[in-house]
C-alpha cells in the first residue's frame, strides 16, 4: 500500500514532496528523476529550486525523463513537453539541458520512438524517482483508461476529457493533439521510487478510485497501489472521498513521531 500523507495546500505539498527529492539528489548526485508536467508539480519544482539556490546543491549529474510528449508537435513549439520542462524545470533548477530527455513526438520511423526511450532510460540505470499526478480520469503520464497494466512507453490516443483539461494550454481546443507518446504503466512501475500528488476537488473521485479501488486499468492511476515504494501527497480537497483518511493522517502523524525520537 502507498503511503497517502494529506496537507493543507499545494504548498505544503511542494515542500514535502521536495524534500524527499533534495535527500534523493544529496545521496545520489547522479540521481536519474521522472518529470511530471502540468500545474500539479509546479509548486514541486518551485521548492526544491529554492532548496538548491538556498543551499548550493549540485545538480550537474542529475538526469532527468519526461514522462510524455504530443505526437507531431515539435519540440520548439512553446507547448511541447520539450519546452515546458526547459521552462519549468531546467532553467528552474539549473539542470544540464543535455541531460534531460523526453520522447521523440516526431521525425521518421516514429513506431519506432517508444523502444527508443525504453533504451534510453535503461542505459541511465532506470529512473529512481518519478514525479506523477493524475487526470481527472485517473490517467497517470498519458495513460488513459483501458491501458496495459504491464505497457512500455508507446503511442496513445487521447482521451477527449485529456484534450478538454489540456486546452487550457492551446489557443482553442482544436489545436490540442489527438495522440501522444508515452511511458507505460509498466515503465512507470519499474522506477524505484513514486511520488504522486494530485489537488483539487475535481480529482477527489480519481484518487478515491486508485487508492481505494481495485487495481484496474479502468483506473490507471490504481497501479500506485502495486508499488514498493510509492508516497502519494494530497490535499484535503483531493481526499475529501477517501473512506480511510483519518487512518492515513493517523500513519502519517505516527510516522513522523518515530522519526523524531530516531527509530
Amino acid at each position: 500500500m502507498a503511503e497517502i500523507i494529506i496537507v493543507r495546500d499545494q504548498a505544503e505539498a511542494g515542500s514535502l514532496a521536495a524534500s524527499i527529492i533534495i535527500g534523493k539528489i544529496s545521496s545520489n548526485p547522479a540521481t536519474v528523476l521522472g518529470l511530471a508536467t502540468g500545474s500539479t508539480p509546479l509548486s514541486t519544482y518551485a521548492a526544491v529550486a529554492q532548496a538548491v539556490r538556498d543551499h548550493r546543491i549540485d545538480v550537474s549529474g542529475v538526469r532527468g525523463f519526461a514522462l510524455d510528449e504530443y505526437l507531431g508537435v515539435p519540440p520548439q513549439h512553446p507547448e511541447s513537453y520539450r519546452s515546458v520542462i526547459t521552462r519549468e524545470v531546467v532553467e528552474p533548477l539549473g539542470l544540464n539541458p543535455d541531460q534531460v530527455f523526453t520522447p521523440r513526438g516526431t521525425g521518421e520511423h516514429i513506431g519506432q520512438a517508444g523502444a527508443e526511450y525504453e533504451a534510453l532510460i535503461a542505459g541511465a540505470g532506470g529512473i529512481d524517482l518519478q514525479i506523477l499526478g493524475i487526470g481527472s480520469n485517473g490517467h497517470i503520464a498519458f495513460n488513459e483508461p483501458g491501458s496495459s497494466l504491464a505497457s512500455p512507453t508507446r503511442i496513445k490516443a487521447l482521451a477527449e476529457q485529456t484534450r478538454r483539461d489540456n486546452a487550457r494550454f492551446f489557443g482553442n481546443p482544436d489545436e490540442v493533439p489527438t495522440h501522444c507518446i508515452t511511458q507505460g504503466l509498466g515503465t512507470i512501475l519499474r522506477a524505484r521510487q513514486l511520488v504522486l500528488l494530485a489537488f483539487g476537488a475535481n480529482k477527489a473521485q480519481a484518487v478515491a478510485a486508485a487508492l481505494e479501488g481495485p487495481v484496474s486499468s479502468v483506473v490507471p492511476g490504481s497501479v500506485v497501489q502495486q508499488h514498493p515504494h510509492a508516497t502519494v501527497i494530497i490535499d484535503e480537497e483531493a481526499a475529501s472521498t477517501l473512506a480511510h483518511a483519518e487512518y492515513y493522517r493517523h500513519a502519517w502523524r505516527s510516522a513522523q513521531e518515530l522519526d523524531a525520537v530516531g527509530f
